[in-house]
């Protein structure tokens, strides 16, 4: 009996000791798992949370050169620096950020959409902020640079305003240079928010066409322009279309979007509008819109023009 005993005791402890190392085993995943979310999930204070939408809004505007609207997010004489790397060798160029403004003026300028992958944020005494920004600044769907961006902003009457605006910029090589529709169709949003409705014709094919609820077709980026001006005209001060997602489908690919704004333009009626509609798009070879055929509830819309959408 008192082998029995010793072997089955044995044969318990056993049990108990591989529970044991099952329940550490899943502690240790869980804590894995737990770390891997604490490195991954950034809790923003509110001033921290406040800096980095107005970086973001910056990087809209900025990609759209809606001047006005960045001139409005500086302070008195903020600056500009640049250092580029190009062909091995590096360059720098400082100037007020006035100056930047007046030079943008007298140039061609084509969107840009520079997505940010990491922020770094430190805070002093809740009125000074320096911002490191990890971003990569696409095309039309294509990255071209790497940029590191650091801001300095300082507030003022309770709003945060630029005093700084620095970067290093490196070319990102041909061969990583991979077309991203998701970043594409971002981008194009974009566009349409920038109030300078040749952006969005750009998106298109030079014999590309748009057709908006079946209307008829604007073939070519001089009528695609127009049509992209007769909603900027309706929603002058605050119109916002919004990337929802990107679906593929066996007739191609459909951009969903919402449209939010107020019609103050001409005639305009001062209701609020919240809209939401897709595109189905046909891409050519190089990833620019061949056709669009666009779709929202006109019905809709034209009851939320007259009575507000919160009605």
């Amino acid at each position: 009996m008192a082998t029995t005993f010793n072997y089955c005791f044995l044969i318990s402890l056993a049990f108990s000791l591989m529970n044991i190392n099952h329940a550490i085993g899943q502690n240790s995943d869980a804590m894995k798992k737990t770390q891997a979310t604490n490195k991954t999930v950034k809790i923003y204070t509110q001033d921290e949370a406040d800096v980095k939408a107005t970086i973001e809004q910056f990087l809209i505007v900025a990609g759209n050169y809606n001047l006005d609207a960045m001139a409005n997010m500086m302070s008195d004489k903020a600056s500009l620096a640049i250092a580029r790397l190009r062909d091995g060798k590096w360059t720098t160029e400082t100037m007020l950020i006035s100056e930047y403004f007046e030079a943008a003026k007298n140039r061609t300028n084509r969107p840009y959409f520079e997505p940010v992958k990491e922020y770094t944020i430190h805070l002093s005494d809740g009125h000074l902020a320096f911002v490191k920004a990890d971003a990569v600044l696409h095309a039309f769907g294509v990255p071209l640079l790497n940029n590191i961006d650091y801001f300095t902003l300082i507030k003022e009457n309770e709003v945060w305003k630029f005093i700084n605006i620095s970067f290093t910029s490196t070319r990102i090589p041909e061969a990583e240079r991979i077309y991203d529709p998701i970043v594409f169709a971002k981008s194009y949003a974009q566009a349409w928010c920038s109030q300078n409705p040749d952006f969005v014709a750009l998106f298109y094919a030079e014999d590309g066409s748009l057709n908006i609820n079946n209307g008829t077709p604007a073939v070519g980026r001089t009528a695609i322009t127009q049509s992209a001006k007769a909603f900027m005209d309706a929603f002058p001060d605050d119109m916002i279309v919004a990337f929802d997602k990107l679906v593929k489908t066996p007739k191609g690919t459909e951009f969903h979007w919402t449209l939010t704004g107020t019609n103050t333009g001409p005639n305009g009626t001062g209701k609020k509008v919240n809209i939401s509609g897709f595109e189905l798009w046909q891409l050519d070879e190089t990833g620019l819109i061949k056709e669009s055929k666009g779709t929202f509830d006109a019905e809709e819309y034209s009851r939320q023009i007259k009575y507000g959408s919160d009605n």
